[in-house]
């Protein structure tokens, strides 16, 4: 199958220097926004990549939780494959593919763990379906088959059938503290918009960069 003739131009907008906020979190803060306004589908999916303790990198999609002052929040299970990781390497970087604006935004930084008080106060608002879910689900592990883990859904929501779920002690979260975020429009003739903020010991600066 040959690929290479497929592409487009891209020409939905242009980024400046002076169009930029002068806080990355205000400046992710407003393509959200617009991302969210043009009906993007998942606008909040991003891509968490880790990397194991051999050196292996590997990614996969999570949903935007928050942005809080510190930085990105996503949730998961503690048991999972990006979880280990973390605990070994806690650098991830981040990917926001708004492709329909071609935009992209990629987050570098640090994997910090989530008090649980923030844990359980995000784990009560789920909907049910998905507290069973975080119950059923040993994520990561290898499992017979797609009716086993129904079985064990059928048996974790009868064992809560009454009351409150309880949070899993295997369950949790995780804030991204950001020491670089890139944000990318796309241009004609490939002559893409790239700025790249980087946290130093006085605030953030900023700098164009080549396509």
């Amino acid at each position: 199958m040959s690929l290479q003739d497929n592409r487009r131009e891209y020409d939905y907008g242009t980024l400046t220097r002076e169009s930029l906020c002068d806080s990355p979190f205000d400046q992710f803060e407003l393509w959200m926004k617009q991302a969210i306004e043009a009906g993007i589908q998942d606008p909040t999916a991003m891509s968490v990549a880790t990397v194991s303790a051999s050196g292996k990198p590997w990614q996969r999609m999570v949903l935007l939780k928050d942005l809080s002052p510190r930085g990105f929040v996503f949730y998961t299970n503690l048991g999972s494959r990006k979880a280990k990781e973390i605990e070994a390497n806690s650098q991830v970087s981040l990917h926001f593919p708004w492709l329909q604006l071609d935009r992209q935004v990629i987050v570098g930084g640090r994997a910090e763990r989530l008090s649980k008080a923030q844990e359980l106060n995000y784990f009560l608002s789920r909907p049910k379906p998905s507290q069973l879910a975080a119950w059923a689900s040993k994520q990561s592990s290898r499992i017979n088959s797609r009716q086993a883990l129904e079985t064990q859904f059928a048996q974790v929501k009868e064992k809560f059938a009454n009351g409150e779920i309880p949070l899993p002690d295997f369950w949790g979260g995780y804030v991204v503290v950001p020491e670089e975020i890139e944000f990318w429009q796309g241009g004609e003739q490939r002559l893409h918009d790239r700025f790249s903020y980087l946290r130093g010991a006085d605030g953030w600066s900023i700098s164009r960069l080549s396509p």
